[in-house]
């Protein structure tokens, strides 16, 4: 069993929180840009990487393709002057979806990439499809045998042709991979009905620094005009909009007044539109700096949708903060089939809450109650965070190799603002080792970063 299975984390509820925490880079941004890096023969510096474990995946899978990778805090030195190989390595693609990016970026810098099917959450569909038929829009021989997919460049010397593409749906990670295989193909390709989130902005931002020529990125359309080659880039990715909503739940749902720095308010537009409804003030400090402040809580209706809409990766933390708000609340989550696993372990905590379809209809309670409960994907471990804090009693949470997947040092984050957390070991036989466990975990978040 992996490590990361072997903890635990405990929480003491009804806690209140109080103080400044600091926002870490966007992980949906590093994973993507970190891929990117494969499309420049030069060094590439990329800062305010989070130390995650799946950036640590995503530094294994560049890793096997011959790229140099160094590491030191938050800055990640990447070289892909000579890439070796074509193909991903299994082993790691099967764990995070992200890594399938890198198909773009070795198509377009090789004229040939093998990837396998990708893994991560079980969260429900998140097929290929889209990726595949816009790289043969763009000339590649794509086929898929035993769980590999193959594609080819033929003649032109390997280079990829221009092409007007039409997504079905406005998919995140289509979007970024057909927009990076252009970077470097003959001509120009348009985009159309792409996805507009921040993370795509700013994986096209870090292609422009490094001489692409982008245009339309965070519209519905975008335009990319290929070049010969890139150059050296030093770039800085933006903070994490995900993490820093499930901060601002962390404020309204203790009831505690929280300051999160740094962020992009526009990032946050309809998170802190919700928060708002829901019956807290959410306040711009100026620059990059938000506060919240809580107030009586009464429920809403939330609909995911892609960016501008809702986010999906804040529906469950909602779901979370809505157990406890006057009044019904429905939640319909649109984007992913599977994503409200969450449900039965808050109403294990006491939480109020009907599934149909994908509907999830919560009728706040007074109080939730302290259980063990186990997270069922990286957003549910927040939510089960979130509930922890509130209720009444002890939350014990199994799974963490979910959170650790996407949130850098949350419990030491958190236990700096005031809450009675810790990780512990889940081995009756080790108690005795839980207070060194979580001390090693709190410096390195149950993640070593591999020395690149």
């Amino acid at each position: 069993m992996p490590e990361e299975d072997q903890s635990v984390l405990q929480i003491q509820g009804r806690t209140s929180l109080k103080g400044q925490v600091t926002i870490s880079g966007a992980k949906n941004s590093a994973l993507a840009i970190m891929a990117g890096a494969l499309l420049c023969p030069e060094d590439c510096r990329l800062r305010n990487i989070p130390s995650l474990v799946d950036v640590a995946r995503m530094s294994q899978v560049l890793s096997a393709l011959g790229v140099k990778i160094r590491r030191q805090d938050n800055i990640l030195d990447v070289n892909a002057s000579s890439i070796g190989k074509s193909k991903a390595p299994y082993e790691v693609v099967s764990q995070l979806r992200a890594s399938f990016f890198v198909i773009g970026p070795l198509l377009a810098r090789l004229g040939v990439a093998r990837v396998p099917l990708p893994g991560g959450c079980a969260i429900g569909a998140r097929p290929v499809d889209l990726h595949v038929r816009g790289l043969q829009a763009l000339g590649a021989e794509v086929r898929i045998e035993h769980g590999i997919v193959h594609a080819y460049v033929h003649g032109s010397g390997g280079r990829l042709k221009g092409a007007k593409i039409y997504l079905d749906y406005p998919s995140v990670g289509a979007t970024e991979t057909l927009m990076m295989a252009a970077t470097l193909a003959d001509g120009e390709t348009i985009i159309e009905n792409a996805a507009q989130e921040p993370e795509v902005v700013d994986l096209a931002n870090f292609c422009r620094a490094m001489g692409a020529k982008i245009k339309g990125a965070g519209t519905n359309a975008i335009a990319i005009s290929g070049v010969e080659r890139l150059h050296s880039v030093d770039y800085q990715i933006i903070p994490d909009r995900i993490e820093a909503g499930t901060f601002l739940v962390a404020g309204a749902i203790t009831h505690s007044e929280l300051v999160l720095s740094p962020v992009i308010p526009d990032h946050l537009t309809p998170v802190i539109a919700k928060l708002k409804t829901i019956g807290n003030r959410v306040i711009h400090e100026g620059g990059n700096c938000l506060r919240i402040v809580p107030g009586e809580l009464r429920g809403t209706d939330i609909e995911t949708l892609p960016y501008p809409g809702f986010p999906t990766d804040m529906q469950a933390q909602f779901m979370a903060l809505l157990t406890l708000a006057e009044g019904d609340s429905v939640i319909t989550e649109t984007v992913f089939e599977n994503r409200m696993r969450h449900v039965a372990e808050l109403s294990r905590m006491g939480a109020d809450i009907r599934i149909k379809g994908q509907n999830a209809i919560v009728r706040g309670v007074p109080l939730l109650s302290g259980a063990p409960v186990v997270a069922t994907d990286l957003r549910a471990s927040a939510a089960l965070v979130l509930a922890g804090l509130a209720a009444e009693g002890t939350t014990t949470i199994q799974g963490l190799h979910h959170l650790d997947r996407g949130y850098e040092n949350l419990e030491d984050k958190l236990r700096r603002l005031g809450a009675k957390i810790q990780r512990l070991t889940s081995d009756p036989q080790k108690e005795n080792l839980a207070s060194a466990e979580a001390t090693k975990v709190t410096k390195n978040n149950g993640f070593q970063a591999p020395s690149l």
